[in-house]
């Protein structure tokens, strides 16, 4: 994991921690630029180490410490690290917060793939036989090109039809109608994902009312 907060922070220079995750920034000798979340997985030794003024506690039980510090952080796009493997119930907790926070661009790294909201529009150097799965967390429509099974008129919706599997035949594009897809690309293309949903112009979704 180590090694995938260093490529993460080649795209995302700047490290935030959400709670424990601050052990991961010392083992990798990573200056932190804050530490979120409810600090009960901090150690009292670890903590002794952060600085107050960068500790920023919050006690509610209402959110996790991912929505917590994703909330929170003003920044053009997050790369996660550390929010996809383990505990099943922690991956769908991070996924939740994904769909709740679409116009807060940010990017799961997991170690075959890379998982994150859909944009409005997207487009990816992606090439033939890529795998692009995409699963609606709400129902949800959109317009393809460069996959193998078109998803212009479909129906999305996560207890009547799901598009995990698709294959690209080249340079994709997506566009969705609305903010409830999650996409799965390979791990590979971090670097134009990032970059895509940096822009501020069609690869934001609204903040909401």
């Amino acid at each position: 994991m180590t090694q995938d907060l260093q490529e993460a922070l080649m795209l995302a220079p700047i490290c935030v921690a959400a709670d424990g995750g601050a052990a991961l920034a010392f083992e990798a000798g990573v200056a932190l630029r804050a530490v979120i979340g409810d600090l009960d997985s901090l150690s009292a030794a670890l903590r002794a180490r952060i600085p107050a003024a960068l500790q920023h506690q919050i006690s509610e039980q209402d959110s996790t410490d991912f929505e917590k510090s994703l909330s929170r952080i003003d920044a053009p796009v997050v790369v996660g690290v550390g929010f996809t493997g383990g505990r099943m119930d922690h991956q769908l907790a991070a996924l939740h917060v994904l769909a709740r926070f679409a116009h807060r661009p940010c990017v799961l790294l997991g170690a075959h793939e890379l998982t994150f909201l859909a944009p409005p529009r997207i487009s990816l150097p992606t090439v033939a036989g890529d795998v692009i799965s995409l699963f609606p967390m709400a129902p949800v429509q959109g317009h393809s090109t460069g996959l193998a099974w078109p998803i212009a008129g479909l129906a999305f919706d996560p207890m009547r039809r799901i598009g995990t599997s698709n294959q690209a035949t080249g340079p994709c594009e997506i566009q969705m109608q609305q903010p409830a897809m999650l996409m799965m690309v390979p791990r590979r293309l971090m670097q134009p994902v990032v970059s895509e949903l940096s822009r501020v112009d069609a690869a934001r979704w609204p903040v909401p009312a």
